[in-house]
């Protein structure tokens, strides 16, 4: 299987998804998945700065995950980024939380916040963490995955692929997450099909 997300329509930077695109990218989509591989319909949405979504309800409804994610703004205190994220979390539509500390390496430290009480959330929540595999971002951190994995919180390899060359950043992300510790079961990359989209499934609205 394969998720398909491209970044959401307040990335207008790198011409995030209108609605028109979506409705196109999905009939693509369906047009595309077989039983040789399962295409699932997904999207990056931007957690905007009251920790809301940027889509309605009913357009989320139409992806099979949603990635949430914050791209800006960043200047926020610990406790203020913290909530906002825990917020992003809590409707059912938010299925995975993208780079969690907003870190670049050898560019900028993550933004202030609580990973042990966004870890407690997810655990709380069910939502799974992203490991995301770009090399300037390898976030979340090794040590913080260990803490996931003693949490029961699954974590998914993300390729952040931009472009197609960008999916060989994934065994570094594999050696991560066993530097971390976990184990296959607790990496969704791993799992069936069936198994993937019964996880898809509970976290939907």
């Amino acid at each position: 299987f394969l998720g398909v997300s491209d970044h959401s329509q307040s990335a207008g930077y790198v011409y995030g998804m209108k609605e028109a695109d979506i409705q196109r990218q999905h009939a693509e989509i369906d047009a595309l998945s077989d039983d040789a591989l399962h295409l699932f319909k997904g999207i990056e949405s931007d957690i905007l700065e009251d920790g809301q979504l940027d889509y309605e309800d009913e357009i989320l409804a139409t992806f099979d995950f949603v990635i949430a994610a914050i791209h800006a703004p960043m200047n926020m205190d610990e406790a203020t980024m913290t909530k906002r994220i825990i917020t992003a979390m809590e409707p059912p539509a938010t299925t995975i939380l993208a780079h969690p500390t907003g870190r670049r390496l050898l560019e900028r430290s993550g933004y202030p916040v609580d990973v042990d009480a966004v870890l407690e959330a997810a655990a709380q929540l069910g939502v799974v963490i992203e490991l995301n595999a770009q090399p300037q971002r390898l976030d979340l951190d090794w040590r913080s995955l260990r803490k996931a994995g003693e949490l029961g919180v699954h974590v998914a390899i993300g390729s952040n692929a931009h472009k197609i060359a960008d999916l060989d950043h994934l065994p570094t992300a594999i050696g991560i997450a066993r530097k971390a510790w976990l184990e296959a079961s607790q990496v969704v990359n791993t799992w069936e099909t069936d198994a993937v989209q019964q996880l898809f499934s509970q976290r939907s609205l």
